[in-house]
C-alpha cells in the first residue's frame, strides 16, 4: 500500500486530507495526518474573542471530528523529516514512510524572541491575540479597562492574516466608542510597513480610514525591544513610544520540525514553487498554507485556493503527469472595520486590490475596497462555511484564480 503523509491538521492539512480521501482508492492508498494535539482553532475567530463577539466553544473543535473516517490521524510530536529516505520520524520512535509528503505545518508566533516582550507586564499590560490563550487574556483585560494609550504593534513581517492588526484597531475603536470611553483612549498603530498595508491602493484606503477614526499610524517602526516596566516600545532607529495597553503581533516563523529537518529557509519557511506548490528540492514533497515561503498572504482563503491547485497536482504527480502551474497568489480577505461593516479585498501576485463587485460582476453582493454591512455579514457567514464546507474539502463557488471580471481600475 502507498501512503500520503500530511504534516499538520490545520486548515490546509485538513482540506487536503479530506479531498484526497475521496479521490484515492482506499485499498491502494493510506492517508496519514500528523499533528501534536487534537485541538483545531478557527483562527479568524480569535479576532472577535477580545470583544465578546465569539465564545471559545464556537471556534474550537476536535481535529478527529473534522477528518474523513478513512484518514489516519496520528497525535504527537514529529522528531524530523528525512526526505532522503522519504520518511517522517515521530518523537516516540515510529517511522512513517511516504510516497507523497504534504507540508502543512503552518506558522507559529515567537514573542520570546523580542527582547523584553514576555518580561514584566506580559499578559497584563501586553497581550497577543494570535493564540487562544492570548485572545482570551486580552478579552479579560479589555472588559474592565478604563482607557489610556492603546498601541497595536507588528514586530516584523510576514505574519498570519496581514489585515488582522488593522481589523483589531477598527474593532477596538468601535468597542471603546460603544463603551463610552473613546475620548479616554489614544489609539496608535506601530508597524514596520511604510503605511497601513503592503499593497499601495489598499494601504491608501485603509490609511485614510484609520485617520478618520483618529488612529495614529507610526510607519517604518521596526521594534528592537520592549521595556515592560516603563511600558515603552523602542525601535532600531531610536524612536520610542509609550503604552498603557499593548497588543502585539509577535515575530512569526515556520514550524520547528522544518528547521530541525534542514528543509526550511532562515525563517523556517518551506521553499515552495510559487505556481505548482511542489517543493523546489524534493519532487515527492508539496506544501501549502502558512508553512510556505511564497510571497502570498498567510491566510485561510489562500490555503483554500492553493488546495484546489495542489489537489490536482498531487493526483498528476501520482499519475506521472506534468504538473500545472495554476496558483497565481490569489488572496481574498474580509476586513472588519467596526460598527457592523467590513471591507473586502481581492488580489494576487501581480494585481493589487481593485474596487468593484465580488463574486458576480456588477452584482456582488460584496463590494471591493469599500465598506458595507453585506461584507460584514459575509465575514460572519464564513465561519459556517469554514466548518461545514471548506475543511471538508467540498467545492465552493469561487475560482481559485483571481478574475478581473467585476473590477475596475
Amino acid at each position: 500500500m502507498k501512503r500520503v503523509v500530511i504534516l499538520g491538521a490545520g486548515t490546509g492539512g485538513t482540506m487536503m486530507a479530506n479531498k484526497l480521501a475521496r479521490a484515492l482508492p482506499a485499498d491502494a492508498w493510506k492517508i496519514t495526518v500528523v499533528d501534536r494535539d487534537d485541538v483545531h482553532v478557527y483562527q479568524p475567530g480569535l479576532l472577535f474573542l477580545p470583544f465578546g463577539s465569539y465564545r471559545k466553544e464556537e471556534i474550537v473543535k476536535r481535529r478527529a471530528h473534522l477528518l474523513d473516517p478513512h484518514v489516519d490521524l496520528r497525535l504527537g510530536e514529529i522528531d524530523r523529516v528525512a526526505p532522503d529516505e522519504s520518511a517522517v520520524h515521530l518523537a516516540h520512535g515510529v517511522k512513517l514512510p511516504y510516497d507523497v509528503l504534504i507540508v502543512a505545518t503552518g506558522s507559529r508566533i515567537m514573542p520570546e524572541l523580542t527582547q523584553g516582550l514576555t518580561g514584566p507586564g506580559w499578559r497584563d499590560s501586553a497581550h497577543d491575540f494570535y493564540t487562544l490563550e492570548g485572545a482570551s487574556a486580552l478579552a479579560d483585560k479589555l472588559d474592565g479597562w478604563k482607557g489610556g494609550r492603546f498601541v497595536v504593534n507588528v514586530v516584523e513581517m510576514p505574519i498570519k492574516c496581514p489585515v488582522a492588526p488593522l481589523e483589531l484597531l477598527f474593532l477596538a475603536e468601535a468597542f471603546f466608542t460603544q463603551r463610552g470611553i473613546r475620548d479616554k483612549v489614544e489609539i496608535v498603530y506601530a508597524t514596520p510597513l511604510e503605511g497601513a498595508f503592503t499593497k499601495p491602493r489598499a494601504s491608501a484606503a485603509l490609511g485614510d480610514m484609520l485617520q478618520r477614526r483618529g488612529i495614529q499610524v507610526m510607519g517604518d517602526f521596526s521594534l528592537s525591544e520592549v521595556d515592560g516596566e516603563k511600558r515603552v516600545l523602542r525601535a532600531y532607529d531610536g524612536r520610542e513610544t509609550n503604552y498603557d495597553l499593548l497588543v502585539t503581533v509577535p515575530l512569526h516563523g515556520g514550524a520547528e520540525v522544518i528547521t530541525r529537518s534542514q528543509m526550511g529557509d532562515g525563517g523556517g519557511w518551506f521553499p515552495t514553487h510559487k505556481h505548482t506548490l511542489q517543493s523546489v528540492r524534493f519532487p515527492n514533497v508539496f506544501a501549502l498554507g502558512d508553512a510556505t515561503d511564497l510571497p502570498s498572504s498567510k491566510a485561510g482563503a489562500v490555503a483554500h485556493f492553493q488546495s484546489e491547485v495542489l489537489f490536482d497536482n498531487v493526483l498528476r504527480f501520482i499519475g506521472g503527469k506534468e504538473l500545472v502551474p495554476g496558483f497565481d497568489g490569489h488572496a481574498n480577505c474580509f476586513i472588519e472595520t467596526g460598527y457592523g461593516k467590513a471591507m473586502l479585498i481581492d488580489f494576487n501576485y501581480e494585481t493589487e486590490p481593485l474596487p468593484g463587485r465580488f463574486p458576480l460582476p456588477g452584482v456582488g453582493p460584496f463590494t471591493l475596497l469599500e465598506e458595507s454591512a453585506t461584507n460584514h455579514w459575509g465575514k460572519l457567514a464564513f465561519k459556517w462555511a469554514y466548518w461545514n464546507v471548506l475543511l471538508a474539502g467540498k467545492e465552493l463557488p469561487l475560482d481559485h484564480r483571481m478574475l478581473m471580471a467585476g473590477k475596475w481600475s
